[in-house]
C-alpha cells in the first residue's frame, strides 16, 4: 500500500500535510489517549438524580397538558396523542410500519402548534443526556480513575478529529443540563483545567478565503464582529443595535458558512421567510466578497471534483454535478463550509504539535488532554499556570503568520472543564 499511496499523495501534493501534520500528530495523540482525563463519578451521580427528577416533573405536565399519561418513550403513543387526539396537523407524516413519524425534525416543526410539543422534545433531551453521559461515562472509566477516549484521525471528511468511547465532541452545550456534564471533567490533585479556545475561527477563515474588506477590517480593528454585520445590514451606527439584531445577525453570520437558504434562516430565527430572504441580501450586499467567494468555490468545485483547505487538505465531493437538485445542493453547501470547517482543523492539529513540542522541551509538568473542535484543554499543575497560559495563547494564535486578519483565543480555567470553559 505505501508505494501506491505515496505515489497518489505525491501527486496530488499531498505529502507536506501528511509528513508535517498527520503523521506528527499520532504521536501527540498517543499521548493525550494515554494521559486520559480525570472522572468525578460523584458529581454524575448528583446530576443522575437531578436528571431523574426532571423526567418525573416532565411526565407529570406532559400528562397534565394531555388529560392522561402516556409512555413519552413510546413514538407509538406519542404520534396517536398528537396526531390522532390533538390532531395538531391535518395530514401526519406515517413510517412505512403504518405508524405515526415523531422524529426529533418532525417535531421541531410543530413546536408552536401545541405546548406539548416542546415538552415531549425536552424530555427527549434530558433522557438522552441521562443515557449516553451521566450514566454511560462512569462505566468507561478505568481502574486509574480516569476516561481514555479515543481520538480518531482519519473519519470526518473535513479533517476534523472524532472521539469514541466515549464521544467527547458530541457533548451538547446549548443547554445548561448539558453544559453541567463537562463539571465532572476535572484535574488531577494539585493541577487546574486550562481550556483554551478558538474563537469565531470559521468566520475568520471566511474573512481570509473571501477577501473582504469590510470583514477583514471588522476583524483587524477588534470590533465585535456581530455587531458590526448588523449594523452593516440595517444601515445604523454600532451603538443603535438592539440585542435581537445582533442575534440575527450572528445566526446569519454562522448560517451563511453552512450555506444557509432563506428557509433554515426563518425556521432558526422564527420569522418570516420574506424577512429571511431580505435579511441575507442586505448580508451579501454588505459583504460582497463573501458572495463572490461562495459562488466562486462551488463553480471551482464543479469543474475539479473537490476543495481544499489552507493546508492542501482535499474534500471530494463526487456529487457537485449530480443532475439530482437536493444532492447537488448537499454538496454545494460541502463545498462553501468544507475548506472553511477543514482549514480551521489544519491550524488547531498544527498549534497541538506546537505546543506538545513545547511542552516537553521546558520540561513542564502539564498535559495537553482533550480536544474538542476548536477547543484544546489541559491539565496544569497549579505553579506553571502563568507559563502555560502565555504559552497556549502565543503558539495557537500566531499559528499561521499569512491569516489576512488575527486569530484570537479565549483563555480560561477551574477546578473542571465547566468552569474553566
Amino acid at each position: 500500500l505505501y508505494e501506491y499511496l505515496y505515489e497518489r499523495l505525491e501527486k496530488a501534493g499531498l505529502m507536506k500535510l501528511f509528513t508535517e501534520v498527520e503523521m506528527p500528530l499520532v504521536k501527540v495523540l498517543l499521548g493525550m489517549e494515554r494521559e486520559g482525563v480525570r472522572l468525578d463519578k460523584s458529581c454524575l451521580g448528583r446530576q443522575a438524580g437531578e436528571l431523574q427528577g426532571e423526567l418525573l416533573r416532565l411526565e407529570g405536565e406532559i400528562s397534565l397538558l394531555l388529560g392522561h399519561s402516556i409512555n413519552v418513550n413510546s413514538s407509538r403513543q406519542v404520534g396517536e396523542a398528537l396526531f390522532d387526539e390533538l390532531q395538531i396537523v391535518e395530514k401526519a407524516k406515517k413510517t412505512k410500519t403504518g405508524g405515526y413519524t415523531t422524529s426529533e425534525e418532525v417535531l421541531e416543526k410543530l413546536r408552536d402548534k401545541h405546548p406539548v410539543v416542546g415538552k415531549i422534545l425536552d424530555y427527549r433531551g434530558v433522557k438522552k443526556l441521562l443515557s449516553t453521559y451521566v450514566e454511560a461515562l462512569p462505566e468507561l472509566v478505568y481502574p486509574d480513575g480516569k476516561i481514555h477516549t479515543t481520538f480518531n484521525q482519519t473519519i470526518a471528511a473535513t479533517g476534523r478529529l472524532s472521539s469514541s468511547n466515549p464521544n467527547i465532541q458530541n457533548i451538547p452545550i446549548r443547554t445548561p443540563e448539558g453544559r453541567a456534564i463537562r463539571e465532572a471533567f476535572v484535574p488531577e490533585e494539585g493541577c487546574t483545567f486550562l481550556s483554551a479556545d478558538y474563537s469565531q475561527i470559521e468566520l475568520r477563515l471566511m474573512a481570509h478565503f473571501s477577501e473582504d474588506p469590510a470583514l477583514i477590517e471588522a476583524f483587524r480593528s477588534g470590533q465585535d464582529v456581530h455587531q458590526a454585520t448588523a449594523a452593516k445590514i440595517y444601515g445604523l451606527s454600532h451603538g443603535e443595535v438592539s440585542a435581537d439584531m445582533r442575534r440575527r445577525a450572528k445566526t446569519a453570520n454562522f448560517g451563511i458558512i453552512y450555506g444557509i437558504s432563506a428557509f433554515g434562516l426563518s425556521e432558526r430565527l422564527s420569522i418570516p421567510r420574506r424577512e429571511a430572504k431580505e435579511l441575507i441580501e442586505g448580508y451579501f450586499a454588505s459583504y460582497p466578497g463573501v458572495a463572490r467567494y461562495m459562488t466562486e468555490v462551488v463553480e471551482e468545485a464543479k469543474k475539479r471534483g473537490y476543495v481544499t483547505t489552507l493546508l492542501g487538505r482535499r474534500r471530494l465531493l463526487p456529487d457537485i454535478n449530480s443532475a439530482n437538485a437536493v444532492v447537488r445542493g448537499y454538496a454545494e453547501r460541502n463545498a462553501i463550509n468544507a475548506p472553511l470547517q477543514g482549514s480551521a482543523a489544519d491550524l488547531i492539529k498544527l498549534a497541538m504539535i506546537r505546543l506538545e513540542q513545547a511542552i516537553r522541551e521546558r520540561g513542564l509538568g502539564s498535559r495537553m488532554i482533550l480536544q474538542v473542535h476548536d477547543e484544546l484543554n489541559f491539565n496544569v499543575p497549579l505553579p506553571e499556570l502563568p507559563e502555560m497560559t502565555a504559552l497556549v495563547r502565543e503558539v495557537m494564535e500566531s499559528v499561521y503568520p499569512e491569516l489576512r486578519v488575527p486569530l484570537e483565543v479565549s483563555i480560561g480555567h477551574g477546578a473542571n472543564w465547566l468552569e474553566a470553559h
